[in-house]
């Protein structure tokens, strides 16, 4: 196959097929899935990455789950960042290995021994619940990573993060100019980037518009599923009145308040609206359906794979890229009457 004949089966420009790629940005979604599903039917490999690959032992990605706990690769915001990821590096020629946490009470301080006996080109780190030092090893060695949410400063290292007080700020905002004041937060009590900085990001939205900070209206979780989302949202009704509106730090646990609230006679968003975060597939057929502050996975996936390209074959230095949320208003926090 060449170039010539894939543009022919996708029924798309010769020069659609290269800008793809070369993972270019103005292509549609559409044509690029269409054109990325040719490839992969045809075993098609540009030239020049077949080539670069055929100077390395072995075309494997590591993947690591950076946390102490269980890594739950069908959370729907990893399985969309692996999915989009997984066929932006199938597109270069890699394949993935998924390397398990030490299960037998050792640490996960052999990932870095591990991935030198795979001989693997690179490492794909994706931030989970209380991540510990063991990928410190990993981060400061000469295999080149790529973390997702989790902050890397090795010499062949790098990282990729969504603005998560940016979608603290774009939820406040939101309900702001809908003309709610009494706000409250359900986040997650797991130690992370992202718990924290969701967190933060909404206190200082709130004084920015001169909104107090009410503490029985911040309350955290035990994880960011939806059982936590539950529990939390029961414990703040059981405390006394409530908010006027919610902010949750994930959409599982933005769902599991939704489901509380039905049971004790609540409306949404007629008593209190809501809005999520990370816009799961889940959000769009939940009654009502979810608003929500959207990260992009597709494009964090494919990021993640084509810096991670980038630093195995010395194309780029070590960086670090902040992705911009964008709010998605649904039936939960639409509007009201002022």
């Amino acid at each position: 196959m060449n170039l010539k004949q894939i543009a022919e089966l996708a029924g798309v420009s010769v020069a659609t097929v290269s800008k793809i790629i070369h993972n270019y940005s103005d292509i549609s979604e559409e044509t690029r899935a269409k054109v990325l599903e040719v490839m992969r039917k045809t075993g098609y490999i540009p030239a020049h990455t077949a080539k670069t690959l055929a100077q390395k032992r072995a075309p494997l990605i590591g993947i690591v789950f950076a946390g102490k706990r269980h890594a739950d690769f069908a959370h729907p915001f990893f399985a969309e960042v692996l999915n989009a990821f997984q066929k932006q590096v199938g597109l270069f020629g890699y394949d993935l290995l998924f390397l398990n946490p030490d299960h037998e009470g050792k640490g996960n301080a052999d990932y870095l021994s591990r991935c030198r006996q795979h001989q693997t080109a690179g490492c794909f780190i994706l931030s989970g619940q209380e991540v510990g030092s063991e990928v410190d090893a990993l981060d400061q060695s000469e295999i080149p990573c790529i973390g997702i949410d989790l902050p890397l400063h090795g010499r062949s290292s790098g990282y990729l993060m969504s603005d998560h007080a940016n979608m603290s700020a774009k939820a406040v905002e939101h309900f702001y100019l809908l003309g709610y004041r009494e706000l409250g937060y359900i986040g997650s009590a797991v130690e992370s980037e992202i718990s924290s900085q969701r967190e933060q990001g909404y206190r200082k939205a709130l004084e920015s518009y001169g909104l107090p900070v009410r503490e029985e209206w911040l309350i955290s979780g035990e994880s960011f599923y939806e059982a936590s989302g539950y529990e939390a949202m029961t414990r703040m009704m059981q405390a006394g009145p409530l908010p006027r509106a919610i902010f949750t730090a994930s959409d599982l646990l933005a769902i599991g308040a939704l489901r509380a609230l039905r049971e004790h006679g609540r409306r949404v968003p007629e008593d209190v609206a809501l809005i999520g975060c990370d816009d799961i597939e889940a959000c769009r057929y939940v009654h009502p359906a979810l608003t929500t502050i959207r990260q992009n996975k597709e494009k964090l996936g494919r990021l993640a794979a084509s810096l991670l390209f980038d630093l195995i074959h010395n194309q780029s230095e070590a960086s670090s890229v902040v992705v911009e949320p964008e709010l998605v208003v649904r039936a939960s926090c639409a509007g009201r009457d002022l």
